[in-house]
């Protein structure tokens, strides 16, 4: 149980928090040894939990790789736990919220609760189920300092590969917006004086022509619920995909039938679930609890609801293989089912998983080169398109003035 107290201190200063004891008479005797002389003593209570668990917010990659790694390095030269989280508050003061999470789980561990419970009691952050079980599991098995390790390693590679994501897009993102301005300045500044021109001369306009022409006057009249709308538009789409199941899944499901995009997202999802799984299955966690938590990892819909019926399936007795198979969805990648159903029967399926998640790492940087050198000539074809488009519609009619004063 939680308990929320507020009290002084021996040197006279306020203190409170939340401290977790099997019984109020325990929180006593906590704040006794602390040399908290309490003038509050509540059970926090269901609502406080459930309050609790509100605020908190999911720890960045960055942050878990940091605190993983350096948790380690002080485990493995021989620290206590204590100790090692003592150290590390003194050096993360300035850091408030990551300060007071490691202040709220070295108090626990204080208090007597071993790592596990303290991080899935401290109210700071939200940590992955995966690792809090691993963290469980090697707490019990004598590999802390192994796991956590390999847990940075881990953490920081899927940085490492958001950031390549990112940066393979940020030159379509600035071609296509580019491409946008000169779209919008041409049609705004440029067509409406050329219009005057062809309204003097009352000659019929090509197809082309007036079509630009409609769209420049639409433009220039109601440009702002142009641009209200395509916000709203933006603003359902997110809305859908964040809180309507069936819509995320048929976009999830869209894109992994996309050309190249498919194979990275696939690639992508695979590879961190077959790692997650090896390191689960490394720390000691039986094969269908590592595949349940595993499963939850997926940020795809499409592929998270197939594991996860097949997830269901492992525990009751299959193999992965077997259920994946045997359940309707999309299609995965061939090598991974292959690998997957040798690395069972051989009995070494984490370190099977551990090979694919580096090779699907390796394939998607190909990937990703590959998608940058495609993107390239198709934004500049998308700009001379428009561009092109635009300028021809102008020019048309100029050449048609030409040709009947000269006939």
């Amino acid at each position: 149980m939680q308990y929320r107290y507020k009290g002084l201190t021996k040197e006279g200063k306020k203190a409170k928090g939340v401290l977790v004891a099997n019984s109020l008479d325990e929180a006593k005797s906590i704040l006794k040894s602390k040399g908290i002389f309490y003038q509050s003593l509540d059970e926090a209570g269901e609502g406080g939990s459930l309050l609790s668990n509100m605020k908190k917010r999911p720890m960045s990659g960055a942050l878990m790789s940091a605190f993983s790694k350096e948790l380690s390095s002080y485990l493995e030269s021989g620290m206590t736990i204590v100790t090692a989280l003592k150290l590390m508050h003194n050096q993360h003061k300035g850091e408030k919220k990551y300060s007071s999470f490691i202040e709220e789980v070295k108090k626990m561990l204080e208090e007597g609760k071993n790592l596990y419970v303290a991080l899935n009691s401290q109210s700071v952050y939200e940590l992955p189920d995966f690792f809090l079980q691993s963290i469980n599991v090697s707490g019990q098995s004598g590999k802390m300092g192994d796991v956590l390790s390999t847990m940075a390693q881990f953490f920081s590679s899927q940085g490492e590969v958001k950031k390549q994501a990112k940066s393979a897009m940020v030159y379509p993102a600035f071609i296509f917006f580019v491409a946008i301005g000169m779209s919008a300045f041409l049609i705004a500044f440029v067509v409406p004086k050329i219009t005057q021109i062809f309204e003097d001369t009352g000659q019929e306009l090509p197809g082309i022509t007036q079509f630009i022409l409609s769209l420049s006057d639409f433009l220039i009249n109601y440009w702002m619920f142009v641009i209200l709308g395509l916000i709203a538009i933006v603003a359902l789409f997110q809305f859908s995909y964040a809180k309507i199941e069936s819509f995320r899944k048929k976009i999830d499901t869209m894109l992994l039938k996309l050309p190249v995009i498919g194979d990275i997202i696939q690639n992508y999802e695979l590879g961190r679930f077959s790692y997650i799984l090896s390191l689960m299955l490394d720390s000691g966690v039986s094969y269908a609890q590592a595949v349940n938590l595993a499963s939850t990892t997926f940020n795809n819909r499409a592929l998270k609801d197939l594991f996860d019926k097949a997830a269901t399936k492992v525990i009751e007795g299959n193999k992965l293989s077997v259920a994946l198979y045997r359940t309707k969805g999309v299609a995965i990648k061939r090598n991974f089912m292959q690998s997957l159903a040798l690395g069972e029967e051989s009995s070494s399926v984490a370190s099977v998983l551990k090979s694919m998640a580096k090779l699907y790492n390796e394939e998607n940087r190909d990937k990703i080169k590959t998608l940058l050198g495609l993107m390239e000539p198709i934004m500049m074809l998308f700009i001379g398109g428009i561009v092109g488009t635009i300028v021809l519609a102008m020019l048309l009619p100029i050449f048609s003035m030409n040709l009947g004063a000269q006939q």
